[in-house]
């Protein structure tokens, strides 16, 4: 397996989150955010996919478009749902160190 393979997420939802939650973005903003923060490249209809169901969910909703952007943020209900999905991967986290030390090696 390649080593960069690991470093990229796949959830896509987990990153336009993570990314709407540092405040309200349009969809080319988006992109480059994510890419920047996890090194992942989202392909435009990769990302408004996502948008699309996570708006079909209530985690995200669009505001009023600035020139030809449309601009979203993420709603209580979606900050909920990242703050639980993060939870969810530090416990995974955790588990992975804890089991990468070899037994008997502190």
């Amino acid at each position: 397996m390649r080593q960069d393979a690991l470093t990229r997420f796949s959830d896509v939802s987990f990153l336009v989150l993570s990314s709407l939650a540092d405040g309200p973005k349009h969809g080319y903003a988006m992109i480059q955010d994510i890419q920047q923060f996890s090194g992942t490249r989202l392909e435009p209809g990769t990302l408004y996919g996502a948008i699309s169901r996570l708006e079909r969910q209530g985690w995200i909703e669009p505001l009023p478009a600035e020139d030809r952007r449309r601009p979203y943020r993420v709603t209580p209900g979606g900050l909920a749902a990242l703050q639980e999905y993060v939870r969810t991967l530090e416990q995974v986290v955790s588990v992975g160190r804890r089991r990468l030390v070899p037994p008997g090696n502190p």
